[in-house]
């Protein structure tokens, strides 16, 4: 199947009209309101501030953002934790520096029974911030073996790239 990328496109900025319509949104296990600010989308189109993402991933993610609402509305159980120091690209007094921050990355996983997929939503805090959506994607995608048969890879690594 080919790209289609004026479908890309408009699904694209659709998605961007839909996020930036978003501000925050509660989360029951955080007990706190997980904001969509501009580097959640950002995050969405490249893995880092100078690293951009294939077209077909961007697709895949910007198709699946309006599940992420819901599932972060009715989040009771985290499945994954993580946290570390990192430095952290931030503007300061007009300028862009990188500090040393703790930062925090809270993982969900949800199943969606109708489009059989399980998706994993991150959501990062950086020391002295508010927690915000940071990402989503297919916690499996399926793959052919050699004989035809299908075999589940499943996504697991560094939640600030994923």
């Amino acid at each position: 199947m080919e790209f289609d990328e004026q479908k890309f496109e408009k699904v694209k900025q659709e998605t961007k009209d839909f996020y930036s319509g978003v501000s925050k949104v509660r989360c029951p296990y955080l007990q706190a309101e997980v904001h969509f600010n501009e580097d959640g989308f950002n995050h969405l189109l490249a893995k880092s501030w100078n690293r951009g993402r294939s077209a077909k991933e961007q697709y895949a993610r910007l198709k699946l953002l309006p599940q992420a609402i819901d599932i972060i509305k009715d989040s009771h159980t985290l499945q994954e934790f993580d946290e570390c120091q990192m430095f952290v690209r931030q503007k300061i007094n007009s300028r862009w520096e990188k500090r040393l921050k703790m930062v925090r990355y809270y993982i969900f996983v949800a199943f969606l029974r109708e489009r059989a997929i399980r998706l994993k939503i991150i959501i990062k805090e950086i020391e002295g911030g508010v927690p915000f959506f940071w990402s989503i994607y297919p916690s499996w995608k399926i793959k052919t073996r050699y004989d035809g048969s299908p075999k589940k890879v499943f996504y697991s690594g560094d939640p600030e790239e994923d």
